[in-house]
């Protein structure tokens, strides 16, 4: 008969502490992993700083919202031509930026990217389960229109406030109404106070009246559905708010000297 005590080393538990070999590309894997995110790290810190440099002194040349409304003009068989005519600072009458601040952020030539006062009351009302609000920013509307595309997220956000931060320190305020004023839309197929000008009054955006440009950025928050051509009651009234707030913020003279670094 066979001895029981022959299998008394069938029944002991397995080993499953890994091998050191199993150990050893585990570790290598992590490091692997470890060097390709640094290395995309820096390369998305170099390229996006690159491209905050390089369009400091360059004109913007095409946005991602110019790209989607090219797009969807096309699919939908309509005239997909872009009107944009990159103008300078210079050369746009001073009442355009103002209307603009007066509409959109009047604590623009003070605050560093951010109305957080804005922001908190933004995401209280959000909370409350309101009709959704933003607060974004001249800046932050800059950064995500040159930078980034227009759909929520919180990646996009996140972008957004890196995107805003740097633009602040290396364009100043200057350049970043600057970049606004050309690359914002204001109508249909429609970028830019100069192409708005042109197309609305049939003149430059440098001999703009105070309240041609208060039209102008009464649309802002949807230049598509309302219209500066055949202003509505809404777009009539938003006008005539806006020229009041530039009166009381004082005139031109209150963005007279917006920093430039």
């Amino acid at each position: 008969m066979k001895d029981p005590r022959d299998n008394k080393n069938t029944l002991r538990t397995k080993n499953t502490k890994p091998s050191v070999a199993a150990q050893k590309k585990s570790e290598a894997l992590k490091s692997k992993i470890k060097r390709w995110v640094i290395k995309i790290t820096l390369y998305f810190l170099a390229i996006s700083i690159g491209l905050v440099v390089l369009f400091k002194f360059v004109p913007v040349p095409i946005t991602s919202t110019m790209i989607s409304r090219k797009m969807l003009a096309i699919a939908n068989g309509e005239n997909s031509e872009i009107y944009y005519d990159w103008t300078s600072y210079e050369n746009i009458s001073k009442e355009a930026p103002l209307a603009v601040v007066a509409a959109e952020d009047q604590l623009f030539p003070t605050h560093f990217g951010f109305d957080f006062e804005a922001m908190g009351n933004a995401f209280n009302r959000n909370q409350k389960g309101k009709k959704l609000r933003g607060a974004s920013t001249l800046s932050q509307q800059v950064a995500k229109n040159v930078f980034l595309w227009q759909s929520r997220s919180y990646t996009r956000k996140t972008l957004e406030i890196y995107f805003t931060f740097l633009i602040e320190v290396i364009w100043g305020k200057e350049r970043i109404l600057e970049v606004y004023l050309n690359v914002a839309e204001m109508g249909k197929m429609t970028f830019g106070v100069e192409e708005a000008s042109k197309r609305y009054y049939g003149k430059s955006a440098k001999n703009i009246s105070r309240e041609q440009a208060a039209r102008i950025a009464s649309v802002l928050p949807s230049p598509i559905k309302w219209s500066v051509a055949k202003p509505g009651p809404y777009v009539n009234r938003r006008t005539a708010q806006i020229v009041r707030q530039m009166r009381a913020l004082g005139g031109v003279a209150y963005i007279k000297d917006l920093r430039s670094f």
